[in-house]
């Protein structure tokens, strides 16, 4: 397995993955999240694989096939009022095949983005977990992430 930038030619395997996503999204929540639809476009999707600011990251077998992914974004708050300029890498989006988890992937994919993160000077890591999503929480924990902050809400 090679963890490496993602390139247009990956367009596809990240798409089946981004697919999966969604569907545990509408599974856990079928009021926010429609079923069978698409993050991004194809052309969004070019647009934020050639973003250094949004560099995405992908797992490939020996024939370059995607076995995961890792959609990140550098954040930083230079000069605002109350927060202090660090600069974090927020993991958008971390996703295994279903069909080939267990197999370490997704560990190999956060240590990852945790060493290209280190490498560009960000302070810290960060992401956020839907609680409908108790595998990815577990997963998580388990990689030593805490809660930074809690969102909550009251369906009406």
């Amino acid at each position: 397995m090679t963890i490496r930038r993602a390139e247009n030619k990956d367009m596809n395997g990240i798409n089946k993955l981004l697919h999966q996503v969604l569907m545990v999204h509408h599974n856990g929540r079928p009021d926010i999240f429609k079923p069978n639809a698409k993050k991004y476009t194809d052309a969004e999707l070019m647009e934020i694989l050639a973003d250094d600011i949004k560099p995405v990251f992908v797992a490939v077998d020996e024939k370059e096939e995607v076995l995961g992914y890792a959609f990140c974004v550098f954040q930083q708050h230079v000069n605002n009022n109350i927060l202090t300029d660090i600069k974090t890498l927020y993991i958008d989006d971390l996703c295994v095949d279903e069909e080939k988890r267990g197999m370490h992937i997704g560990t190999a994919l956060y240590e990852y983005v945790l060493n290209f993160a280190k490498a560009s000077g960000c302070y810290n890591v960060t992401l956020n977990v839907w609680s409908c999503n108790e595998s990815a929480m577990k997963f998580y924990e388990k990689c030593g992430l805490v809660p930074q902050k809690v969102g909550m809400e009251k369906v009406l």
